[in-house]
């Protein structure tokens, strides 16, 4: 089982910018790809990013060129950086792990994009 725990989630004028961490734990060596996920109201969790253990990465269409989603394997870490960040940017953020026995879920971070 692996334990998920993101972070670094707040407010943010449009244009700027922030950082997402999650920490991972538990059985790390089943995880095969970790990504990010959002969730705003009213709306389906839709991926937003995901790096597999081999670091191919895939991003929405919505977030290219704009976020980075990277991974410090040492420090069982995955980050989301996010720029020009837009109003529709809002919603809660969910650190998910693909792992040989299923996924896993953290419990969420808000980011809000407001003026």
């Amino acid at each position: 089982q692996v334990q998920l725990v993101e972070s670094g989630g707040g407010l943010v004028q449009p244009g700027g910018s922030l950082r997402l961490s999650c920490a991972a734990s538990g059985s790390i060596f089943s995880i095969y790809v970790m990504g990010w996920y959002r969730q705003a109201p009213g709306k389906q969790r839709e991926l937003v990013a995901a790096i597999t253990s081999g670091g191919r990465l895939n991003y929405a269409d919505s977030v290219k060129g704009r976020f980075i989603i990277s991974r410090d394997n040492a420090k069982n870490m995955v980050y989301l950086q996010m720029n020009s960040l837009k109003p529709e940017d809002t919603a809660v953020y969910y650190c998910n792990a693909g792992t040989t026995r299923g996924n896993s879920w953290g419990q969420g971070t808000q980011v809000t994009v407001s003026s």
